[in-house]
């Protein structure tokens, strides 16, 4: 390879890493042929911060505003994923946090669930798979929006 075809590749990555941030997308696969034995296959991806679906409440009604500045940067510091009560995707998919349009959801924050109820749906393939708890418990946060797409262990809720 020759350092003229190197440098277009090196641009060619960049581009593709740009289309990733500007789409919001996770990963991006493209194959060039640029003959019968010469090629490029590049794969270009970024892992996502999940971002807490309902906004932060302070528990305080008379918080000092520092506390209350404070208190999304500790939650970002926090790894929903490695919580202990946290209900991850076993699958690629997109999810329903009610069973159709215009149903009530499945689950709100500061619901009891028990084990075996229904939290949410993920589609994958044109399937709805219903996720159940794994224990009785409180719903403490849902990490994600009614129609996101996740990725396979994503964080989805916790429940405590």
């Amino acid at each position: 390879m020759t350092n003229k075809s190197h440098d277009a590749d090196v641009e060619f990555i960049k581009a593709l890493a740009e289309l990733l941030r500007e789409n919001d997308l996770t990963e991006l696969q493209v194959k060039r042929d640029y003959g019968e034995d010469d090629s490029l296959n590049v794969r270009v991806s970024r892992q996502l911060v999940a971002a807490p679906a309902a906004p932060v409440q302070v528990a305080a009604a008379a918080a000092p505003v520092a506390a209350a500045a404070a208190a999304p940067a500790a939650e970002v510091a926090e790894d929903p994923a490695a919580h202990p009560g946290a209900v991850s995707s076993p699958m690629v998919g997109t999810v329903y946090l009610q069973p159709e349009p215009g149903a009530p959801s499945f689950i709100k924050v500061g619901q009891q669930v028990a084990e075996g109820d229904t939290l949410l749906i993920v589609e994958a393939m044109k399937t709805m798979n219903h996720i159940p708890a794994p224990k009785a418990g409180t719903v403490k946060r849902i990490l994600v929006e009614d129609g996101a797409a996740v990725e396979f262990g994503s964080p989805l809720v916790i429940v405590e």
